[in-house]
Order: C-alpha cells, then structure tokens, then sequence
C-alpha cells in the first residue's frame, strides 16, 4: 500500500465490480434519480440494519438538518453545540435561525445539560446537540430539559453509524436524528444523508419536503426542498451496506495500538466514553497539553506528509459570521487542544510508530 500522504482518514471504495454491477443497472433502466429503485432499496435495507422505522435519505447531512428544522418549525432558537463541524451551525443560519450556543463537558466534550438549561428562554424553539465523535451525549438529561420546557430535540448523529444506546439505535433518540453519509465517514454514499424519526406523520410530510414538497404528480402541499439522493450514490451505498461488517475490525486495531501506546505518554487525555454506548471508531481524538505542543506536532506530521486534523476548531462560537458570539471558557480551552489522528484499515503498524515517535517527541520534553 502506498502511504506517501497519510491523511486523517481514507474513503473506504467497494468492490469496484460490485459497483459496476449496480452502475449496469442504472443504465439499462435508464433512471437515475427522483425515488429509484437503488433509493428505494438502500432505504429500506439501511432502515432494517440500523434497526429504526422511519427513514428518510438526502442528499447530505447538511440539508438534512435543514429539513428537520422546517419539520418542527424551528424559526427563532436553537441551543446547540460550538464544538462541532461547521455545518450543524451553518445549517441554522442559512435558515435565518440564531444558534445559542451552549458550553461542552470538559470529560465527553459533548454539550453540557445544565449550560443548555442556563441557556433556555422564550425564543428556544429546539436543543441540537451532537453525538460528538459518536459518544453519546447525556440523553435522560436533556430528555428531562425537552419535556420541561416543551422543546424539540434533534440530534445531530453524524458520526453515530452502527451506534446503539442501551441496546438501542442511538437513532431512535429525540424528536428527529439527522446522519451523514459523507465520504469521510465509516458508512458512505460519496455524499449523503438521513433522517431518521419516531412518528410515521412526521416521516410521511419529510418525504415531501426532501422531493420539493411534492405529494403527487398533481399535488404540491408544502414548501420543499431539492434534497434527494440519486441512484448513482444509492449505488454506492448498496455496496458498502453489503461489506460494511468487514470495515470496523481494522479500524478498531488501528485505536487499539494508538491507545495501548499513547495513554503512557504524561498530558495526553482522552474523551471520557459513555458506559451505555458502543464504538464505531470513526476518529482517533486525543488532548494535548497545549496548542503549542499540538502545533509542534501537527507541523511535525506534515513534514512527514502525515495529515492529522483538527477535529474540531475553530470553537463555532468564534466565528466571524456568528452574531452573538459567547465567551464558552471550556470549549476555548478544548478547541485549542483536540487533534485526530489518522485512523482507518489499511493504516500500516510502521505508520502508526512514526506517528507515535512524533507525539513522543514533543509530550516529554
């Protein structure tokens, strides 16, 4: 395997004839989006190996969220999390609603229950928290905060493929749950996304809003979007489905050695799992002693045209394009701190001490 540049992960790529297959398919019946059979299929199969009723796919999990706030009629607030990829904030802004940010829990980094109760007020039309780096969040916690203030929760489950909670799909969790299925992740669709929800009403107007709110070919009831997957990701997506218990495995020898190795290093920290959830390995975090030691190392890496990544900083609550910008004190402190490291199959037991070397390097001076 060449490892010219190691990056912080690698698209995991079918069985390119098993691809082709479906591309075949495509072809010959000549349809290749607007609810295919491939979208079809890849629903209901998904549906049935996440073990969730209502499922809805996207076009990316950005839209998705979107969708889910025109759902619940989000329109003025949303309290949620600054530490996070862009887009669980973009997504409210795009769609003229505030996000309130809420500090995380210095342990989990997850959004931090009592901050969101601090943070509730008359304009509070939904908590987004995320299920960061699919560790669950406090769900009893701010399932409490929903029933006692009357808000919605949607959860941003981006990371939480093949994630359950108390035996459970961490899926089923909240009002609506939105997943990605960017190429990044461990189960993709090149790009691509879901919705998943609890009520059969609800699963039946998102499948509207997804299709430009159309019901029919003569009716039109609700204002929609163009969110839909075509068949060509839908292929991808069946094939990956179909190799998916052969991609964890690897993954999880690549964290395994990372953290048999780096516990022992002093300052280096971990995120604090949940005990009633499950791994899917997804990302390899780990807390430096300081943003000058991870810069240090990052630089480092690169020299060695290794590319780990800073997953995830900027703090959201510091962005230029955010109005109402908090002073979050843990989540500045974390943001600063937080690197992953390069984690995927195929990743070479070399690569990984090279890697290890470098951090050494740097943590016991």
């Amino acid at each position: 395997m060449n490892e010219k540049n190691t990056n912080v992960s690698k698209t995991y790529l079918p069985d390119r004839q098993r691809y082709l297959s479906y591309v075949n398919q495509i072809f010959d019946s000549g349809w290749i989006t607007n609810n295919g059979r491939l979208h079809q299929e890849l629903e209901t199969k998904l549906a049935q190996y996440l073990g969730v009723e209502h499922l809805v796919l996207t076009s990316n999990a950005t839209i998705a969220l979107q969708i889910a706030y025109e759902l619940l009629d989000v329109k003025k607030e949303a309290i949620t999390t600054p530490f996070s990829f862009v887009a669980t904030t973009s997504s409210l802004l795009w769609k003229g609603i505030s996000p309130v940010f809420a500090d995380i829990e210095r342990t989990t980094l997850n959004i931090d229950p009592e901050q969101i109760n601090r943070n509730v007020n008359s304009n509070t039309d939904a908590i987004v928290p995320v299920h960061t780096y699919g560790n669950a969040c406090d769900i009893e916690a701010i399932a409490f905060l929903s029933q006692k203030h009357g808000i919605p929760v949607i959860y941003d489950a981006s990371h939480c493929f093949g994630i359950t909670y108390k035996g459970a799909s961490i899926l089923k969790q909240g009002a609506i749950s939105v997943i990605s299925f960017h190429a990044t992740k461990i189960f993709n669709t090149v790009e691509g996304g879901a919705l998943i929800m609890n009520s059969k009403a609800m699963y039946e107007r998102a499948k509207m809003l997804v299709d430009n709110g159309i019901k029919d070919k003569e009716t039109i009831p609700v204002l929609g979007a163009n969110a839909k997957m075509s068949e060509f990701h839908a292929a991808m997506g069946l094939c990956i489905l179909e190799e998916i218990d052969a991609i964890v495995p690897p993954r999880k020898k690549v964290h395994d050695f990372y953290i048999n190795r780096l516990q022992q290093l002093p300052g280096i920290t971990f995120p604090t799992l949940h005990a009633d959830c499950n791994r899917n390995y997804s990302y390899f975090p780990m807390l430096l002693p300081s943003e000058v030691v991870l810069k240090n190392v990052e630089e480092a890496m690169n020299r060695s045209n290794i590319y780990p990544r800073r997953y995830f900083y900027p703090a959201l609550n510091t962005l230029p394009f955010v109005k109402q910008q908090q002073r979050l004190p843990v989540v500045e402190d974390l943001a600063t701190r937080i690197l992953c490291l390069p984690l995927y199959g195929g990743l070479s037991r070399a690569k990984q001490e090279e890697i290890i070397t470098i951090i050494e390097r740097y943590v016991t001076k």
